[in-house]
C-alpha cells in the first residue's frame, strides 16, 4: 500500500452531481492493458481520451479493490488497497490524476453490507469462540432445533438458498448474498468506525464520489424475525419483494443513522463529493428517505429501466420521479442498463425491433432532469450475450439459481475482425467472457464518425445536453404536451429557448410539427408539410428559439 498523494479534485462545481451523466464501467469488461484477459486500472487510463469524446461527466467503477472475486470483486478483503488482478494503488492514482486533467470524476463502488469470508476480520471471527469480540462484528446466532441444526430464521439469500450458513463450532453466519460474503453487523461501534475511516482514505486519494452497494441493507431488524415464507416453503422467492414490500433484513429504519454520519464526512471535502445510494424500497416514499441535505445525494431510480414499452408506463415512471425529486430536493437518478440487469437492447426486443427502441430510450432518458447513468457498451448498442456457454459462466448466482448475470458483463468490443475485439493489447486473445462474432460490427471502430452508428447518436445527444441552454446544468420540471395515443412529448425550456422531445411508442409512424428544427434523432426524420415523420419506436429532439 502507498500513502495518498497530494488529491487534484475538481473544485468549478459542487452541484456538478445534479445533472451529471455518469457512466458505469464494469472494471474486469472495460480494458486489459496487460493482457490478461482481465479489465484493469491502466486500461481505464488509456481508454479516458474516449470518454472524455463521448460526452460524459464522470466514470463510477466496480470494485477493484482486493478480493478473491467470488462475486466479481463485492466481495472484499481489504478495503483500502487494489487487487493485483486490476493494479496498485499507484495505477489508481495516475488514473483518477489522468481523469481529473480531462475534467472527468471518478465514484468508485464501496461495498459496506459485507466483506469477504477472507477479510482478516471474518477469518478472526471463524478462529474465535461464540459471542466473541470478533463474533460481534459480524451476525452469527445458534441455530434452531434440539442440536441447533436448523438455521436461525427462514431469511434466504438473495443468490437462492438459505442466508445463513454453519460453522465447525455449530454456530451459523448471515449472508444475505454468497456464503463467501458474510453480513456485517451495523449495530457494533468498530464497524462503523471502520467504514468511515474507508471513505476518508478514498477521499483522501480524490475521490469524487460513491455507490453505496446495497445500501438499503446495513441493519437488519432486531431478533432476527422470520419473513413467514420462502422459496422451500410456498415456492416464492423472498427477493420477489425487492421494492415492493418490506423484508425484516432490508429498508430498515436505523439504516438513516448511518447515512446521517456519512453527510458531514463528504461535506467537509472541497469539490461536491457526493453518495448515490442502489437502494429497494417498497415505495418511492421510503426510498426518497434516502436522499436529502443530511443523508445521501441520489438514490437509483429503478422504476425507470423497468418501465415497459409504452407511453403509459414510462410517463407514470417519468412524473412519480420528478415529483418524489421536488419532495427531497435532489436529483432524479436516470439508468436504462447495469451490471446487474439484462441490457435493454434485449429487454426492449432484441435484434432490429429492441436496439431501435435502445436508441430512442436513450434520447429519452438524456433530455429528462436529473442524472443519468450510462452502463458502458449501450453507447455502442450492445445487446445482452445469451449463449455464454455453461462452464464459462462466473456468476455466483447461477450455480444456485439458474440465472446468471455474466450476459451483461462481457467485455466490451474497441476495434478489429476477431474476439475480443481490441480488448487487449494487439497481442493478446484472452478474454474472461468470449464476445460474440456479432459484435465486430458494433466495435468503438467500426461506429466511430459512421453517420446514424449508435455511437455516435449518443455523441450528439451528449454534446447538445450539455450545451443546450434548456438542458445544460438545469434540474428543472418538464412541461407535458397534448400529442396523438402512444407518443410521449414533452418541453423544457430556458427563457426563450425551447427543446421539445418526442418518443414514438405507437406501433405506427407519426407526423410532428410545430416544436422547430431537429437537433437529434434516433431514426431518419422525412420531411412531410410543414413537419417531420417520426418512425415507430423513434425519438427526437426539437428546437424552437
Amino acid at each position: 500500500m502507498t500513502s495518498a498523494p497530494t488529491p487534484t479534485p475538481l473544485t468549478s462545481d459542487d452541484d456538478w452531481w445534479r445533472s451529471a451523466v455518469v457512466y458505469q464501467v464494469y472494471v474486469r469488461s472495460f480494458a486489459d492493458a496487460n493482457g490478461d484477459g482481465v479489465g484493469d486500472l491502466q486500461g481505464i487510463r488509456e481508454r479516458l481520451p474516449y470518454l472524455r469524446d463521448l460526452g460524459v461527466d464522470a466514470l463510477w467503477l466496480t470494485p477493484f479493490y482486493t478480493s478473491p472475486q467470488i462475486d466479481a470483486g463485492y466481495d472484499v478483503a481489504d478495503y483500502r488497497d487494489v487487487d493485483p488482478l486490476f493494479g496498485t494503488l499507484t495505477d489508481f492514482d495516475a488514473m483518477i490524476t489522468d481523469a481529473h486533467a480531462l475534467d472527468l470524476r471518478i465514484i468508485v463502488d464501496l461495498v459496506p453490507n459485507h466483506t469477504s469470508s477472507a477479510h482478516p476480520w471474518f477469518t478472526a471471527a471463524l478462529a474465535a469462540a461464540p459471542g466473541s469480540p470478533e463474533r460481534a462484528r459480524y451476525l452469527f446466532a445458534d441455530g434452531k432445533g434440539e442440536q441447533g441444526e436448523l438455521p436461525p430464521n427462514d431469511w434466504e439469500s438473495i443468490f437462492g438458498g438459505p442466508a445463513w450458513t454453519r460453522v465447525p463450532d455449530g454456530q451459523w453466519y448471515l449472508h444475505l448474498f454468497d456464503p463467501a460474503q458474510p453480513d456485517l453487523n451495523w449495530r457494533h461501534p468498530e464497524v462503523r468506525a471502520e467504514f468511515e475511516d474507508v471513505l476518508r482514505f478514498w477521499l483522501d486519494r480524490g475521490v469524487d464520489g460513491f455507490r453505496i452497494d446495497v445500501a438499503h441493507g446495513m441493519i437488519k431488524a432486531e431478533g432476527l424475525p422470520d419473513v413467514g415464507f420462502n422459496s422451500m416453503t410456498t415456492g416464492r422467492r423472498q427477493s420477489e419483494l425487492l421494492g415492493k414490500g418490506r423484508l425484516p433484513y432490508f429498508d430498515q429504519d436505523e439504516v438513516h443513522d448511518i447515512y446521517r454520519a456519512w453527510r458531514p464526512i463528504l461535506d467537509s471535502y472541497p469539490g461536491g463529493r457526493m453518495a448515490v445510494a442502489e437502494a429497494w424500497a417498497e415505495t418511492p416514499q421510503r426510498l426518497a428517505r434516502y436522499i436529502g441535505p443530511d443523508e445521501l445525494h441520489q438514490a437509483f431510480s429503478f422504476d425507470f429501466l423497468d418501465a415497459t414499452w409504452s407511453a403509459d408506463s414510462f410517463r407514470k415512471v417519468v412524473d412519480t420521479a420528478l415529483a418524489e425529486s421536488t419532495i427531497v430536493g435532489a436529483p432524479t437518478t436516470w439508468v436504462l442498463s447495469n451490471h446487474d440487469r439484462q441490457r435493454h437492447v434485449t429487454r426492449y426486443g432484441d435484434g432490429e425491433v429492441g436496439l431501435r427502441r435502445a436508441r430512442a430510450a436513450a434520447l429519452l432518458m438524456l433530455s429528462l432532469p436529473g442524472c443519468a447513468y450510462v452502463y458502458q457498451g449501450e453507447e455502442l448498442g450492445l445487446p445482452e450475450v445469451l449463449d455464454i456457454p455453461d462452464e464459462l459462466r462466473q456468476d455466483p448466482a447461477f450455480l444456485r439459481t439458474g440465472e446468471s448475470r455474466d450476459g451483461c458483463r462481457v467485455p466490451i468490443p474497441w476495434s478489429g475482425e476477431l474476439a475480443p475485439y481490441g480488448f487487449g493489447p494487439a497481442s493478446s486473445e484472452l478474454s474472461w467472457l468470449p464476445a460474440p462474432a456479432t459484435w465486430r460490427a458494433l466495435s468503438v471502430a467500426a461506429q466511430t464518425g459512421v453517420p446514424g452508428s449508435t455511437l455516435e447518436l449518443y455523441r450528439a445527444a451528449l454534446r447538445i445536453r450539455h450545451a443546450h441552454p434548456a438542458l445544460a446544468g438545469t434540474t428543472g420540471g418538464i412541461t407535458w404536451l397534448e400529442t396523438e395515443p402512444g407518443v410521449l412529448a414533452f418541453r423544457r425550456a430556458a427563457g426563450d429557448t425551447e427543446l421539445t422531445c418526442v418518443v414514438n411508442l405507437s406501433g405506427a409512424e407519426v407526423t410532428v410539427a410545430g416544436y422547430g428544427r431537429p437537433l437529434v434523432a434516433s431514426a431518419d426524420l422525412t420531411e412531410r408539410g410543414d413537419g417531420h415523420v417520426l418512425p415507430v419506436d423513434a425519438a427526437a429532439w426539437f428546437e424552437r428559439r
